[in-house]
């Protein structure tokens, strides 16, 4: 799987003209795309390493966020700040030959969705409020990138590494 993740102060989606979810302070974007060797331990994997990052910087959130005796760099795990997970298999896109994108090593529909739900219900289950867009629908995603901070998270495939 991999993930680029973005440290925002702000993210909606839109499908059409529904606002499908909205996101108004301090949250992580996280768009998600699934390799067809993709399994459910990689899912894990990166609900744990999108709820740990810690990449907000304490002294910027409000108090109310932060548990007595923070640490200044903290994580959405360490704030309960919330997640927006977006499926976008573009991320597999290849672009070494011409000017044509492949999708060779994207997911079928039918494998990516579970596994990207997967993700959000880690994520849940570890106490993270997730929020996701619609999969497989054209999305209109805004953001507002803070710092800008954007990292990029790819599992070892077929096993993922562990920490």
């Amino acid at each position: 799987m991999k993930a680029v993740v973005q440290r925002c102060s702000a993210a909606q989606v839109r499908v059409g003209q529904e606002l499908v979810a909205r996101i108004d302070g301090p949250c992580l974007l996280a768009l998600v795309g699934v390799a067809k060797t993709d399994t459910l331990a990689e899912s894990h994997w990166l609900a744990q390493k999108i709820l740990g990052l810690r990449v907000f910087d304490a002294s910027n959130l409000p108090a109310k966020c932060l548990p007595p005796g923070s640490a200044r760099e903290v994580s959405v795990s360490d704030t309960g700040l919330p997640v927006l997970l977006i499926s976008q298999f573009t991320l597999y896109g290849k672009t070494a030959k011409g000017r044509r994108p492949t999708w060779e090593d994207a997911a079928a529909a039918s494998v990516a969705r579970p596994l990207f739900d997967a993700v959000a219900q880690r994520l849940a289950e570890l106490g993270a409020q997730v929020s996701t867009g619609q999969f497989g629908a054209d999305m209109a995603v805004t953001s507002t990138n803070d710092g800008p901070l954007t990292l990029i998270l790819e599992s070892a495939s077929p096993e993922p590494r562990p920490e």
